[in-house]
């Protein structure tokens, strides 16, 4: 059975020592999705939102959430980060916004819960923009994708026929500013 980092030797939790570990490239990758009503996606693809510009909102929730992960989550380290890409693609079936954030560092810890936190922050302001028009809005499969750096060096999912399907990557064809 695997250790848990975040357990001292008597099961206190406490934050890890990261002291002694090196300075390396870490990224991380998280993706989930918003599913909503198949009008709610077309309101928000044509820019008709009552709200506002929904995506340029989200983008920036990401990114500020990324940033602030070490107040939110008690036991992650603050990070100086280095990049926060967001991606947003459109599904049809069912309706769904795709999220998909790359966080970037150098430092001595990695960035997955900054990736993580990132998707759920556009995920809820998604939510808080579209609520007035679709109360079926739903986030979905909010996950760790990839990770790369560190001691363990890459991690990548791979998930099963089925799922892959649910989950798709998002498209690059629409890009947040």
């Amino acid at each position: 059975m695997t250790t848990l980092s975040h357990l001292d030797a008597r099961g206190r939790v406490r934050m890890v020592d990261v002291s002694d570990k090196p300075e390396t490239l870490r990224e991380a990758v998280a993706r989930g999705r918003v599913t909503m009503l198949p009008a709610t996606l077309r309101l928000l693809r044509t820019g008709r939102a009552k709200k506002g510009d929904v995506l340029t909102t989200a983008h920036l929730a990401a990114v500020n959430a990324a940033k602030r992960t070490g107040e939110w989550i008690p036991l992650a380290h603050p990070l100086r980060l280095e990049g926060v890409d967001v991606t947003f693609g459109f599904a049809a079936r069912p309706a769904a916004v795709t999220i998909e954030c790359r966080v970037r560092t150098t430092g001595r810890t990695g960035v997955e819960m900054e990736a993580l936190t990132a998707v759920s922050a556009a995920a809820l302001t998604l939510i808080d923009m579209l609520k007035a028009a679709d109360r079926t809005l739903t986030i979905t499969d909010v996950a760790l994708w990839e990770k790369r750096g560190g001691r363990s060096g890459t991690w990548t999912r791979t998930a099963a026929p089925a799922a892959r399907a649910r989950v798709a990557r998002p498209s690059r064809t629409r890009r947040a500013r």
